[in-house]
């Protein structure tokens, strides 16, 4: 039985066949991104799904700080700003994503 990350990815993979050609490229790199906030929070949220596990319905108020922890490493992480940051330093990583589009660097003339 697939896992809840592994179903998310299924989920994702059909969402691609209707982006754009740009958007797919963008949204390649934002999971690419998201994926390694996930790796760098990943024991805060081992932390809290542990504490979810073991309270139940009393995890709102039993994990509550873990969940704060939880939430600040994401905004850390995860935001915005630091995925434009991240998608302007691999505009090259971007570029190769596009269906279509060769970088100069990959032996052929950037075209669209």
């Amino acid at each position: 039985s697939p896992t809840t990350e592994e179903k998310a990815r299924i989920k994702d993979a059909g969402r691609d066949g209707r982006l754009s050609f740009r958007k797919f490229g963008e949204h390649q790199l934002r999971r690419e991104f998201k994926d390694m906030a996930i790796d760098k929070c990943r024991t805060e949220i081992n932390a809290f799904g542990k504490c979810a596990q073991d309270n139940g319905l009393m995890v709102v108020w039993s994990c509550r700080d873990l969940n704060k922890k939880l939430n600040a490493c994401m905004a850390i992480h995860n935001s915005h700003e630091a995925f434009e940051k991240y998608k302007e330093d691999n505009q090259e990583a971007l570029l190769e994503k596009i269906p279509g589009m060769k970088t100069e660097s990959s032996g052929a003339p950037a075209t669209r």
